[in-house]
């Protein structure tokens, strides 16, 4: 049974969907404030998090980022409907995935399903070895997706569930072009509708980790108006 951390000061949400959840067959802890999740979280991580962005205390915005210096788990933020600015912050810090509010409290479990659907198969080592898992070398790269490892030059990068999907899509063609669509198709349900932006967002965070390794990282190429490209050195 899956745990999911809920954070948000709406004490409605937190009702009416941890209710949601439960009957769905997850475990659910409910935080009203960023600071009691991260307190909380210290003790035992939750499997994912569903995140408010206005928060007292702690807000989402620094809940994310203190969690993202120990833990790769799927995070949602959860955004007002007008907080495009938010959203795109949110994911360049390292969110997986946003539900603008008002929501669907369906399409919330749909998202919750879909990401840790690919932070079990990339993560438990349970699958048998196909040319989708095994590990793979790609110049200064070296994926292992059945240990959610990483490692550029040597050096180990810790990816986002959302992340590590796109740079094993882009890689396992070096040369070849992906397009927003196709990367969309790789890191998310066919019922789950993104934007170009948040392909963008993830692909910035993507950058930015490899770099925080290599200033010189330049191996995903962007074709303006296309999509992506993987160069292989």
């Amino acid at each position: 049974m899956s745990r999911i951390a809920l954070v948000d000061d709406d004490r409605n949400i937190l009702t009416s969907v941890s209710m949601t959840l439960e009957a769905e067959g997850f475990e659910v802890e409910t935080y009203n404030d960023g600071q009691s999740a991260l307190d909380a979280f210290n003790r035992r991580m939750p499997d994912m998090a569903v995140l408010d962005i206005k928060m007292p205390r702690m807000d989402g915005m620094d809940l994310l980022q203190r969690l993202r210096q120990k833990t790769s788990m799927p995070i949602i933020f959860l955004t007002s409907k007008d907080d495009e600015i938010d959203e795109v912050l949110g994911l360049r810090m390292g969110a997986d995935d946003y539900v603008k509010k008002p929501f669907s409290q369906r399409l919330l479990v749909e998202r919750i399903r879909a990401l840790l659907r690919r932070q079990e198969a990339i993560a438990t080592g349970e699958a048998p070895v196909t040319e989708e898992n095994k590990i793979m070398e790609r110049g200064s790269l070296r994926m292992d997706p059945l240990r959610h490892a990483v490692a550029w030059k040597g050096r180990d990068v810790s990816l986002t569930v959302t992340e590590f999907l796109l740079l094993q899509a882009l890689a396992q063609r070096p040369g070849f072009v992906k397009s927003r669509d196709q990367l969309m198709d790789v890191a998310y349900d066919d019922q789950v509708y993104v934007d170009d932006r948040t392909i963008d967002s993830h692909i910035k965070r993507l950058r930015k980790k490899m770099r925080s390794v290599d200033e010189e990282f330049s191996a995903i190429e962007t074709l303006y108006g296309i999509g992506y490209r993987y160069n292989e050195e």
